[in-house]
């Protein structure tokens, strides 16, 4: 198996945000928790995961990159105005 992405998860002071997901994006948490519980036996809550991918999605994401280096929010609906 493969490495994944989300290792040791940092302690950090949370913000507490509620969210609905879809059924099978819950699935899928849930089966990232058991495979990382088999990788490194941290056990973890399935809704502990989606910070730290929330994070690396951002931190991966060169759209957003550029527009943080040029002070700017991104924008929605992929148009230039």
């Amino acid at each position: 198996m493969p490495k994944l992405r989300i290792g040791v998860l940092p302690d950090d002071k949370p913000v507490k945000v509620t969210t609905e997901l879809p059924a099978s994006v819950h699935r899928d948490l849930v089966a990232y928790a058991e495979a990382l519980a088999r990788e490194n036996g941290q056990r973890i809550d399935p809704a502990k995961l989606i910070a730290p991918m929330l994070a690396r999605f951002m931190a991966t994401d060169r759209g957003f990159a550029k527009a943080r280096r040029t002070n700017h929010s991104p924008r929605t609906g992929g148009g230039e105005g």
